[in-house]
């Protein structure tokens, strides 16, 4: 296929379009949210740093050999696609990342880490690395919407899926890629792209591994292509393409004109959502109407006879059930994905933050006592998929009723958080790991980051000293 007729295909769009993307075309509001987003997520790896799971990663991955690549608020380097696997499992190892629920992706995890270790890498300017990151998630919000939700229906989870096809464009970019290589280079990743969703049933970990194993696939399937590898053209719409093949019989209701139409002009990543609270964004709105009413009422646990939460239908088998494993989470993923643990704990310390996810409150016996009095039901009123919403209903030993609802989930566009609320989530989580000046040195370089001539001079600073 020639590369004028391979623009006529998705992949084809979608290289095309990454590839020529410059400053100029980003308009002023994008360009500024993905300075956002970019600080956003190297703060949701510096949180998980100190998290077991983080250090089991990189441990793993140091036994098949060190590196010259930056782990982010880690001393140890390791190999690039070994340093964008952890990176990745990091940025979205405590669900504390950016989301688009138009898309319904995370989408930083792997355009982000991707965009990141791959300029470093190579020495690419500050510019290139945001013109890339753009590209990437623009690309992976809008190969997600085309679904409409459909791969968590058939078990798959689109973070993973899509953000591999969204790595590879940013790689792709960064290579030098034309836009025939980088069609093929979707062509190769769709025998990468990957992610079960088995994980909920148990509390498995694999869900933070996702983003991460997006990258290293993407940067592969673009080095690939630039050396001549053949991948197959029809990446997506092909009969064994990407939403044929994952999707079944779900495929009838994709709409494949939402991954390119108006592409340029009107940008999705205006739906990514900052994330406010280290919790699956099922519970950001029953968490915060735990805390509102516990302010409110001055509420204590001793107060509380039973709580009732509502949640859209597609929260239940993620949040919900099992019910008994979901009561008693063995560690702080399978809290951060318990509606009865992130009530109670709501509702008890009037506040939802990442030490609310250490051992301490997984055993606090105040917390696990009210989450047996929690019950969960479908909500008939839900906003999703529009927006996460949800709804609490406390009822107290004396008799009172008390409700709250959130019908439109805090960080989104339409409830956005503020930028120094962004640069404080930051701050926060930086200074777990850096010295507060230099935390603030890395958020100033971030903000500026077509400024810099040299990413590594970003990379470098990320990992400790």
């Amino acid at each position: 296929m020639s590369e004028a007729s391979q623009v006529t295909t998705i992949a084809g769009r979608l290289a095309d379009f990454t590839g020529k993307l410059s400053r100029d075309m980003v308009p002023r509001k994008i360009f500024d949210k993905a300075k956002l987003l970019l600080l956003d997520m190297v703060g949701a790896a510096l949180a998980s740093s100190s998290f077991d799971f983080g250090q089991r990663a990189v441990q793993g991955l140091l036994a098949l050999g060190t590196g010259p690549s930056t782990v982010i608020g880690f001393r140890e380097k390791l190999p690039l696609r070994d340093a964008v696997l952890v990176n990745g499992i990091l940025v979205h190892g405590l669900d504390y990342d950016d989301t688009s629920i138009y898309g319904r992706v995370h989408p930083s995890g792997s355009c982000g880490t991707t965009a990141l270790g791959l300029s470093g890498h190579l020495g690419s300017s500050g510019l290139e690395l945001l013109l890339s990151y753009i590209a990437a998630l623009e690309c992976t919000v809008r190969l997600g919407a085309v679904v409409k939700g459909g791969f968590q229906q058939r078990g798959f989870h689109p973070t993973g899926v899509v953000g591999t096809f969204g790595a590879t464009l940013a790689a792709g970019r960064l290579l030098g890629l034309s836009t025939h290589e980088s069609a093929m280079a979707q062509g190769i990743a769709l025998s990468m792209a990957a992610g079960s969703q088995e994980f909920a049933t148990e509390g498995a970990w694999t869900k933070r591994m996702h983003p991460g194993w997006a990258g290293a696939s993407g940067i592969t399937a673009a080095a690939l292509a630039k050396s001549g590898f053949i991948g197959p053209s029809l990446a997506y719409e092909g009969k064994r393409g990407l939403y044929n093949l994952y999707l079944g019989e779900l495929a009838a209701q994709c709409e494949l004109a939402l991954a390119t139409d108006r592409l340029g002009i009107d940008w999705q990543i205006e739906t990514i959502a900052f994330k406010p609270l280290p919790a699956c964004y099922f519970n950001v709105p029953t968490i915060d109407c735990a805390i509102r009413l516990a302010e409110q009422h001055q509420l204590r646990a001793s107060d509380i006879a039973h709580v009732r939460t509502l949640l859209p239908q597609a929260a239940v088998n993620l949040v919900c059930e099992p019910k008994n494993a979901k009561r008693r989470p063995h560690d702080s993923y399978a809290a951060q994905f318990s509606i009865y643990f992130t009530t109670a704990a709501a509702l008890i310390r009037r506040r939802f933050i990442l030490d609310d996810l250490a051992d301490a409150a997984l055993h606090d016996p105040d917390i696990l006592s009210l989450a047996d009095r929690v019950e969960y039901a479908v909500d008939e009123e839900t906003k999703f998929p529009e927006f996460y919403s949800g709804a609490v209903i406390v009822t107290t030993h004396d008799g009172r009723v008390l409700e709250a609802r959130d019908d439109m989930n805090r960080g989104a566009p339409e409830r956005p958080l503020s930028e120094s609320e962004i640069i404080a989530k930051f701050t926060n989580s930086a200074e777990r790991v850096f010295a507060p000046a230099k935390a603030a040195r890395i958020a100033e370089m971030i903000l500026a980051v077509e400024k810099l001539d040299n990413a590594a001079t970003l990379t470098q600073r990320l990992g400790r000293e």
